[in-house]
């Protein structure tokens, strides 16, 4: 089977602190992420929320902090309820004085295979691509 990753960078006018906050507070998270009811950046923390396409099936995603180096990364586990495959979506950050480069990089995807096109490279490549310079862009950047 071959691995499938998508990896998506953005470097934004914003220090890795507010960077961090953004991705690991819950208060935060639920202004351009997804609803989340809780979220605690500590390995071992479990948690779920629903998320799919505007018009379409929403899944419920089932998720496990794996590592956390504060202020820096983040990896969970991400997997969906009633589906097999299991992958890991990992965020790190890199201090560039004033701004922040964020690379997300989700891994496992081809434990997906055959579930469908919601489920293949392209669609991810698609959700995260939207997450890391719409929607997180536009939180850390509003002015802009």
């Amino acid at each position: 089977m071959k691995s499938e990753n998508v990896v998506v960078e953005r470097t934004y006018n914003a220090p890795i602190d507010k960077v961090w906050s953004a991705i690991t507070d819950v208060n935060e998270m639920r202004n351009w992420y997804f609803k989340l009811e809780d979220f605690k950046p500590k390995v071992g923390f479990k948690f779920d929320f629903l998320g799919g396409p505007e018009e379409g099936v929403q899944y419920l995603h089932l998720c496990e902090v794996t590592e956390v180096v504060e202020g820096k990364k983040i990896t969970y586990s991400w997997r969906y309820d009633n589906y097999p495959g299991n992958s890991f979506v990992t965020w790190e950050l890199f201090d560039k004085g004033d701004q922040t480069l964020l690379r997300l990089t989700h891994t496992g995807l081809e434990t997906f295979a055959g579930l469908g096109a919601e489920f293949e490279k392209t669609s991810f490549n698609g959700g995260w691509t939207y997450f890391v310079h719409t929607a997180l862009k536009g939180y850390l950047e509003p002015e802009s």
